[in-house]
């Protein structure tokens, strides 16, 4: 007679808890037509939501004051044309078939176990780009309410949880209330600048580098501007996690509202992205001529309280709305870093150790290694660190996207995505 097993209470309220999937979101699993349920719109609007990084500005700025306007310019323009191009195979697969990133990247090439790393190299980009905005924010609350950096940067981490935990459920809330107010945040410096002192976009395209050396195009300058714009590269496997929400395609016609959600939620963030970088850009300069030393003109803090000094002209109004456009911008995309990271360290440890304690755990997890690290003090080396970063990035999704555009078309590999474990090899570099 075989025993009878015993579930005490709390366990049993666990197991319910972890097989909740408003708190999962299908973090192991493809995501059912039974949870696409969500309008186009809303999910387009969630994922772009989190292009309001106030990294791509600190990118722009930090590579113009480094390699010249010329050389920023060409590699934002260059690099974000690839990864455009390289965004839209992933978005067109992720919404059609309901996989996050890893699912796709499983079955396009990697294995079970090999997509094991690139999880990890995924679980990087969220920590790494989660700590580098809870500094931007923890300088913005410094400067508004005086809050010490440490303080600072405790509070812009842990918040974030509570607004996680839900999922997509509160995260699409979230981006659709705030979106309107940080358009207008977003957009007012540089309409203020345009009307009150339009010469400084002379200055601007004129600015040659910190030292004045670097006035025209210079391929070594050019290459070291773009391996740290690659870094980003990333990025679209956040858009893909949301972009897995999106109601199905009506193949009887052409759906234009499908398409427009994916290629807006899609490979349209990197249009808007190279947009903030170019405001990064420009910022940055302008900074420089109102007495900022390179290394705060290349802050986002400095540089919208300079932005926002053409629209005010109190102190504490343009200090306000500094804190308040920073404030906003680093929630609207740290739910997003915090979110995917849970997704992240949740297919890595699965697999890693055959248990899964919940999404829950793993984006109280994700939130404590960049809490530790935004300690250490990241944001001084931020210029290393992506460059690193990037060859990472690079090499993991310009393999995916040539399984995708290349070996799927030519029939080098299955025309579905093939995710299920019990069909793929644990290692499958070829991808067939």
């Amino acid at each position: 007679m075989s025993a009878t097993q015993r579930i005490v209470r709390v366990r049993r309220q666990y197991n319910q808890w972890v097989a909740d999937q408003s708190l999962e979101d299908y973090a192991l699993r493809f995501t059912g037509y039974v949870a696409r349920r969500w309008s186009h719109f809303r999910v387009a609007n969630t994922a772009i939501g989190s292009i309001s990084f106030l990294a791509l500005e600190a990118i722009g700025g930090l590579i113009t004051l480094q390699y010249g306007f010329t050389n920023a310019v060409c590699a934002i323009a260059v690099v974000s044309t690839l990864i455009f191009l390289s965004s839209l195979a992933i978005a067109y697969y992720a919404a059609t078939y309901g996989l996050d990133i890893d699912l796709l990247t499983r079955g396009a090439g990697f294995g079970y176990l090999g997509s094991s790393l690139s999880s990890l190299i995924y679980a990087i980009f969220t920590f790494v780009f989660f700590a580098i905005e809870a500094a931007i924010m923890a300088v913005a609350l410094e400067m508004g309410l005086g809050i010490p950096l440490q303080v600072g940067y405790a509070l812009s981490s842990l918040i974030i949880i509570p607004l996680v935990a839900y999922g997509i459920t509160l995260i699409s809330r979230l981006q659709l209330w705030t979106q309107p107010l940080w358009i207008v945040l977003q957009l007012a410096p540089f309409l203020a600048l345009a009307i009150m002192a339009p010469d400084n976009f002379q200055h601007w395209v004129d600015f040659s580098g910190v030292d004045g050396m670097k006035p025209g195009f210079d391929f070594v300058l050019f290459g070291a501007a773009t391996s740290v714009i690659f870094s980003l590269m990333g990025q679209i496997g956040e858009q893909a996690d949301f972009l897995r929400f999106m109601p199905p395609r009506d193949h009887t016609r052409i759906d234009w509202r499908w398409w427009g959600a994916m290629l807006i939620g899609g490979p349209g963030w990197i249009v808007i992205g190279a947009l903030k970088m170019l405001a990064g850009s420009l910022l940055a300069v302008v900074a420089m001529r109102h007495g900022l030393t390179p290394q705060y003109a290349a802050e986002p803090v400095e540089m919208y309280r300079v932005g926002f000094s053409y629209l005010f002209h109190s102190d504490h109004l343009i200090v306000a709305a500094t804190v308040l456009f920073v404030t906003l911008s680093q929630i609207k995309i740290n739910v997003t870093n915090a979110y995917a990271g849970s997704i992240a360290w949740s297919n890595f440890f699965a697999r890693m150790t055959h248990s899964h304690p919940g999404r829950v755990v793993w984006l109280v997890f994700n939130v404590a290694i960049a809490l530790l690290i935004v300690q250490l003090g990241i944001y001084r080396a931020l210029g290393s660190i992506l460059a690193i970063y990037s060859n990472l990035a690079v090499a993991w999704i310009g393999a995916l996207v040539a399984d995708l555009v290349i070996n799927k078309p030519l029939g080098l590999s299955p025309k579905g995505i093939e995710f299920k474990r019990a069909y793929l090899p644990g290692a499958n570099p070829v991808g067939s």
